[in-house]
């Protein structure tokens, strides 16, 4: 273990209240540090500079199979989806599978359909504003989490009612209390277990939806199989609710906190593909990627790493490097410059990135029109994140709809 310590304890309460101060220690005095991670007890690294990053992301010497894990990191059950179909989820595939497994699923998603979802996204935000402005105590939480149920209950074709559910089966999956381990893998199959239900229903009742389209998908002999089609509903489950309601939520909290770039975004709606790739880089949806493993014993940014090594690559940190982007702890929606990784970078690049453009670069705009007035009703300092390691989630965000305006 390195003898330097951060300031606040990777992946414990108080560091997900404001990670960002602890990222630029690591960056500057640890890049690549390792450390106990608090599920399982285990040793892991963490990457935190941009050009390691994205080459820990792209580097085809680590894989995201848990199966070529150390012992000791299976044994302390901190694998993904342990033992659930959601250990065959398209994030932990390698070649081939993952290549004929990714071009089947994006063969659903096609330019026809991906254009037939903005018009539904603009009604879905406009009927999620208006139960806003009805609520007692309005919190942005219930607006942002709003669109992407929606969306994606029409997308793939699941109840509204069960929304609720799989967010909080995604919470307890990935949450790093050491005490919860039974309960991430309860979740993991709770999430698979509906996947199966969906997949079910479709197969008696198909229709114009993303989950019947897959059912059907074919490339020549090839299709995916039940386990696989389970475990692409699992992960478009998990990707579409919860990383796009904490996009927009953390992005309207920006912007809150800095009132001269919410004028400019009112004031220049032409900006609004720019403050989104700009939102996603600042304080996206996603904190970290997933654990990546060494297939075999080899050297990275200067650490030796033996085969089995796992190693988080954290995109919050990478996309927060002074190295990549001049000023790069200062929100600016004008910002034209290098592209982040908040999508992800090579093989695994998020499936649904355009999705989550659309999404967010309607909804955050909107809200501030509907409410020029709107101002948080607590500090920011206030708020309280979830325990989740994978994405950084607001448990409530209250607002004042018709607040002082912002000078």
């Amino acid at each position: 273990m390195t003898a330097m310590a951060p300031p606040t304890r990777l992946f414990e309460s108080d560091f997900y209240q404001d990670p960002f101060p602890t990222y630029e220690w690591l960056r500057e005095n640890s890049p690549m540090h390792e450390f106990k991670f608090p599920m399982g007890d285990i040793p892991v690294w963490i990457a935190t500079r941009f050009d390691d990053v994205q080459r820990l992301l792209g580097d085809t010497r680590f894989s995201n199979n848990p199966a070529f894990a150390s012992k000791e990191f299976v044994d302390g059950g901190m694998a993904v989806g342990q033992g659930t179909a959601v250990e065959r989820i398209l994030t932990m595939l390698d070649p081939p599978d993952h290549t004929r497994v990714r071009k089947l699923t994006m063969s659903t998603f096609t330019p026809r359909r991906i254009a037939q979802w903005e018009e539904p996204t603009v009604r879905i935000v406009e009927e999620a504003l208006d139960r806003l402005a009805e609520q007692e105590r309005p919190d942005v939480m219930d607006y942002a989490g709003a669109i992407p149920a929606h969306l994606i209950g029409g997308i793939l074709g699941f109840s509204l009612s069960r929304f609720q559910d799989m967010l909080h089966a995604i919470e307890r999956a990935f949450h790093t209390d050491p005490d919860h381990d039974e309960q991430n893998r309860d979740a993991f199959e709770e999430i698979a277990e509906y996947g199966r239900e969906l997949i079910a229903h479709k197969r008696r009742e198909p229709g114009d939806d993303i989950t019947s389209a897959l059912i059907q998908a074919r490339d020549g002999d090839e299709r995916l199989n039940e386990e696989e089609l389970v475990a692409t509903m699992a992960v478009l489950i998990m990707a579409g609710l919860d990383t796009t309601r904490n996009l927009i939520a953390t992005s309207v909290l920006s912007l809150l906190e800095r009132p001269e770039q919410r004028r400019l975004l009112m004031e220049r709606p032409d900006l609004k593909d720019s403050a989104t790739e700009e939102f996603i880089r600042f304080n996206g949806g996603v904190a970290v990627g997933f654990f990546r493993f060494a297939r075999e014993d080899l050297e990275f940014a200067g650490v030796r790493l033996p085969a089995g090594t796992p190693v988080i690559p954290s995109i919050a940190s990478a996309n927060r490097d002074p190295r990549r982007w001049p000023d790069a702890d200062r929100l600016d929606i004008t910002r034209d410059g290098p592209r982040h990784v908040g999508f992800g970078h090579g093989l695994h690049n998020c499936l649904g990135a355009a999705l989550a453009r659309l999404e967010a670069s309607v909804a955050i705009p909107a809200i501030l029109r509907r409410f020029p007035a709107m101002q948080a009703a607590v500090p920011a300092e206030e708020l309280t994140y979830d325990d989740m390691w994978l994405v950084r989630s607001i448990q409530s965000f209250p607002v004042h709809l018709n607040g002082d305006a912002p000078r």
